[in-house]
């Protein structure tokens, strides 16, 4: 879309900079450089955010928050590493507690070396993001309109990334129902989602490379638990959830039962699964503000 080349928002984020990278941001929106007559805003919410500028080299400490802001960020999107600490690590890249550049976590699109960069390098670097930022939401265009081009199936851990950042962006809309960000799909990390793949099946619908939706489940005795089925949200609504169901299900052939769940408030959640045959039978409570509603689905006899 046109408007996100003429009125990109950007958020920035000191990783562990001498503050050098910063100043220079901090100039190019002083009156000298006026980056914002470009239209440019700079926003403190990552759910505004189109352009991701990081300053300073990613350590044990930042990095989680730095793929935490990433993943609140809706696609497309892109990153800009500031400074040579940034792109590399710069003099720091040696230190015992420093991993290296934004690009050790991150897919960087933009590298803008300096130290300290200039504020007129930064500038044309946001403007570079800027082409990069239009090509992804043609991407993303294209992809919605082929449709016909899905393919459903597994996934391993080489998508475990993916994943994780599919989850972050899907499972937003819920947070901001209950006004709670801690939710489990919010805060599992890399490590943890690694475990899962070792002890569960995964799908992955892909389209045009690009992955949309994913749902797990894993067997115990009869009774097959599914769980996560999300989709990206510029892919709801296009009847991908409801093939994810059928094709994890189809994976587990067999089980008398599938047990789900989802959260009190989430009403489209549960008509999605009452669509699917499924019927509530039980409710936890998952913290003070939130209870768990347990879904399931007996197997009749004459379909196994």
């Amino acid at each position: 879309m046109a408007f996100l080349k003429r009125s990109p928002w950007l958020i920035h984020y000191d990783a562990s900079s001498c503050n050098g990278c910063d100043i220079e941001v901090l100039a190019c929106l002083t009156p000298m450089y006026d980056v914002e007559r470009l239209g440019i805003i700079n926003t403190g919410n990552p759910k505004h955010a189109d352009i991701f500028v990081v300053t300073g080299s990613v350590n044990e400490q930042n990095k989680d928050v730095i793929q935490n802001i990433y993943a609140q960020m809706p696609d497309p999107k892109v990153v800009v590493a500031i400074g040579i600490c940034a792109c590399s690590g710069g003099i720091f890249a040696e230190c015992y507690n420093v991993s290296g550049g934004v690009d050790k976590i991150l897919p960087v699109d933009v590298y803008v070396p300096g130290c300290a960069a200039r504020p007129e390098a930064i500038i044309d670097g946001v403007a570079q993001a800027l082409t990069v930022l239009e090509e992804k939401n043609k991407k993303f265009q294209a992809a919605s309109k082929s449709l016909d081009n899905m393919v459903i199936v597994k996934a391993d851990i080489n998508d475990a990334v993916k994943v994780l950042e599919l989850q972050k962006i899907a499972y937003q809309s819920e947070a901001e129902i209950y006004n709670d960000y801690s939710l489990r799909p919010l805060t599992q990390t890399l490590e943890e989602l690694n475990e899962d793949f070792s002890k569960m099946t995964f799908l992955k619908c892909v389209i045009n490379d690009n992955i949309v939706g994913s749902v797990r489940a894993y067997r115990q005795g009869d009774t097959c638990y599914v769980s996560r089925v999300m989709v990206h949200p510029r892919f709801q609504n296009m009847g991908i959830g409801a093939k994810l169901m059928k094709a994890i299900e189809e994976q587990f052939q067999g089980v008398k039962r599938y047990e789900s769940f989802t959260w009190h408030k989430s009403k489209r959640n549960i008509y999605f699964y009452k669509r699917r045959g499924y019927q509530q039978f039980k409710v936890e409570k998952y913290n003070p503000r939130i209870d768990l509603v347990y879904m399931e689905k007996i197997v009749s006899e004459d379909k196994k």
